[in-house]
């Protein structure tokens, strides 16, 4: 009985744009089982794959709303729902497995270490599953986009807001950082980088958007948001946030060493696994001293490469991140505008995103 309500969960997840898709061992059903008991995978079954309020949702069950709120409180603190808020009042919907479920079982504080070491293998078991990997990373429209960080090169060019993280937010009110959920998934399986953990940024412009959850994450002000932002461009770490040009609420703040869309371009040669940012890195030759700094220390995408005692940058392999410019000793390194077809246009909002995503993988798209 309760391994039909865990298929039954897997099968509504597989039918989100993002997908869920069954792995050949049954893997899927067994991350779903430590996600969630049997009673709680019931409920989540009940919520709607969009933002409701909980009269809305608590009218088309039949529960009381008093007695759905309890339950819903729970279920959003243990990462199985998620919630924001929206013209002041508290939305729900079950998430997606990725960007979702996934992310948010690293919220949790009642998984030991040992339940966190094997959800951690059994992702990584789920994850290089061909099927899982291309339909996570696979797929149009990226659900990542690059960010460069701060530039001026872009000269007459006027910078799209959707390429400013620091004008994201300047216009947002709320603001909350977690801990980077790939990188403490990765040092689960052996793999710590020694990069920064409370990295991963969250914004809103609504007024006390984290209010109801503080203990999902820490809530910070803009100030210490844009600290944040000038202390993850110094270690190195590439800024990426959702594909869309209006609706940004989060910036990740990413390693290539941990970060599962980097690592799918980088290790598993996915070139649509992220959106690359609409900038490319050009090294002048004349002012470099061929230090080497940009490539061994700073590239994340090993798209700097030594020829004949010069430095070159591979347009293919750059994905316009910035953060070689950042630490050139020489300011030999200039981030400029792609042109023409080599730039992208990404959708609308997240509506849009929804909807061309939903395409690309033949299901249905809920309005």
């Amino acid at each position: 009985m309760s391994n039909d309500v865990y298929k039954r969960l897997a099968a509504k997840l597989n039918e989100y744009p993002q997908g869920f898709p069954p792995h050949p061992e049954g893997v899927e059903l067994k991350i779903l089982e430590m996600i969630a008991t049997p009673q709680e995978a019931e409920i989540m079954l009940l919520f709607p794959k969009k933002a409701e309020s909980i009269d809305s949702i608590a009218k088309s069950i039949g529960k009381p709303v008093e007695e759905l709120q309890a339950i819903t409180d729970e279920m959003v603190m243990k990462g199985q729902l998620e919630t924001t808020k929206k013209n002041g009042v508290q939305m729900y919907w079950m998430p997606p497995f990725v960007v979702g479920l996934y992310e948010f079982f690293w919220l949790r504080t009642d998984k030991s270490e040992s339940e966190q070491r094997k959800f951690s293998e059994l992702f990584e078991s789920w994850l290089s599953h061909a099927d899982s990997l291309m339909t996570v990373v696979g797929l149009q429209p990226p659900y990542f986009r690059v960010v460069p960080v701060e530039t001026d090169a872009a000269g007459e060019q006027q910078v799209q807001a959707y390429e400013d993280i620091r004008q994201v937010i300047e216009e947002s009110r709320s603001f909350q950082v977690q801990d980077c959920m790939c990188r403490k998934q990765q040092r689960m399986v052996g793999n710590n980088c020694g990069h920064s953990l409370e990295t991963c940024l969250h914004m809103s412009k609504e007024v006390g958007a984290y209010d109801k959850y503080p203990e999902l994450g820490k809530i910070i002000s803009k100030k210490e948001a844009l600290k944040i932002i000038d202390q993850t461009e110094e270690e190195g770490l590439v800024h990426m946030t959702y594909n869309v040009v209006e609706g940004q609420t989060f910036v990740c703040n990413c390693c290539s060493c941990c970060c599962g869309m980097l690592r799918a371009m980088k290790e598993f040669k996915i070139p649509t696994a992220f959106a690359k940012s609409n900038y490319l890195a050009t090294i002048d030759p004349d002012s470099c001293t061929a230090c080497g700094i940009c490539r061994d220390e700073r590239c994340p995408m090993d798209a700097i490469v030594e020829e004949g005692g010069q430095y070159l940058v591979l347009d293919e392999k750059c994905i316009g991140c910035g953060v070689c410019s950042f630490t050139c000793p020489v300011e030999a390194i200039s981030i400029v505008p792609k042109i023409g077809a080599q730039c992208s246009t990404p959708p609308d909002d997240k509506e849009d995103w929804t909807r061309q995503r939903a395409a690309a993988r033949g299901v249905r798209h809920i309005e």
